[in-house]
């Protein structure tokens, strides 16, 4: 069994995707412009792997944004987001929700998140896991 990702690790994969895809540039095409390969960046977005410094500073001038932003030194309005985005599933859970077609079912995905949310509404299966 694999060891989990360092925490670190993992908040600055995060970031970089987040900041990747905001800026409309696939796996691929920002291994090429750093000379990397998609699989390679794939492991430093799922924090398996660590980013060197000397990686980190390549990777922050590709996506105009500062090392500091992407090690979360840097204070920004996006601080909570970011925190409930580094939890196990958000970034599948996101990429689900904005393939849905319209925004119809978009608004019933939340509504019923926000109902499972509620502590009423939990039911213990006998399973305590994120897939």
């Amino acid at each position: 069994m694999s060891e989990a990702p360092d925490p670190l690790d993992a908040a600055v994969g995060v970031r970089i995707r987040m900041r990747r895809t905001t800026m409309g540039l696939t796996q691929t095409q920002l291994g090429r412009a750093l000379d990397l390969s998609m699989q390679q960046i794939q492991k430093y977005e799922r924090g398996a792997t660590r980013v060197s410094g000397r990686t980190l500073l390549r990777i922050a001038k590709e996506l105009d944004c500062t090392v500091a932003w992407l090690v979360g030194e840097e204070e920004t309005q996006d601080t909570p987001l970011m925190a409930q985005l580094m939890l196990p599933g958000a970034d599948r859970l996101l990429e689900a929700y904005a393939a849905l077609p319209n925004s119809e079912l978009r608004t019933a995905v939340v509504k019923l998140v926000r109902s499972m949310a509620q502590p009423k509404n939990w039911i213990s299966d006998g399973s305590d896991h994120d897939d």
